[in-house]
């Protein structure tokens, strides 16, 4: 199945009540990894790119200054409903994050954690919030990718036509998404379900 925006706001509406509860703890020891590996310090500028039902929020430290992206209205109510946090100023945005919707170079960091496997065009939206990065500014990704020089199997691929239902795709490849991104890679390590998840740390190249 081809993932769409249309398909994504609808299942992702069904996601919005139990997200939390259910995948959401599963999730968590990744996101905090990502925020470990960011290291944001006090007054640095973050964009947090598919924010969801906001769950990387409370992860975020005291003295940083937030945006949350999203596609799903139903998600970001969620979110919405974690705010105000103390210490932090957090707003939260609407939107198709494979385009940007913030200023170029504004960014201290970014945060990409489980959207490039959920989003349409992966490498349109890791492009495009890399633009949001000032030179030389950082980037997390905590996410599924299929290994660089994995092949894809059949039964991957016939796996993928029932994940991508429920709203992600298994079968991309990070170094596709990267390919031309500007990015170099600083950390690569395994996470959840023994390496399928990863957790990476990349720092924009200056111009």
């Amino acid at each position: 199945m081809k993932m769409t925006n249309r398909w994504n706001r609808f299942i992702y509406r069904l996601w919005a009540p139990v997200y939390d509860a259910t995948v959401g703890q599963f999730f968590l020891p990744g996101r905090k990894r990502a925020m470990e590996l960011l290291s944001l310090q006090t007054g640095e500028h973050v964009l947090l790119v598919g924010v969801g039902t906001g769950a990387d929020l409370p992860l975020l430290p005291q003295g940083v200054e937030a945006m949350g992206v999203d596609l799903s209205p139903d998600m970001l109510a969620r979110a919405r409903h974690k705010l105000p946090l103390p210490g932090r100023e957090v707003t939260l945005l609407q939107g198709d994050a494979q385009h940007l919707l913030v200023d170029e170079a504004s960014y201290d960091a970014v945060i990409f954690n489980l959207i490039l496997s959920v989003i349409p065009d992966g490498a349109a939206c890791l492009r495009e919030n890399l633009r949001a990065l000032k030179p030389g500014g950082r980037a997390v990704i905590f996410d599924k990718f299929l290994p660089d020089d994995g092949r894809l199997t059949f039964l991957r691929r016939l796996l993928n036509l029932g994940s991508t239902l429920f709203g992600t795709d298994i079968t991309r490849r990070f170094g596709d998404l990267a390919k031309g991104a500007g990015i170099q890679m600083v950390q690569d390590e395994p996470s959840l379900m023994k390496g399928n998840y990863r957790v990476m740390l990349v720092r924009k190249q200056s111009s």
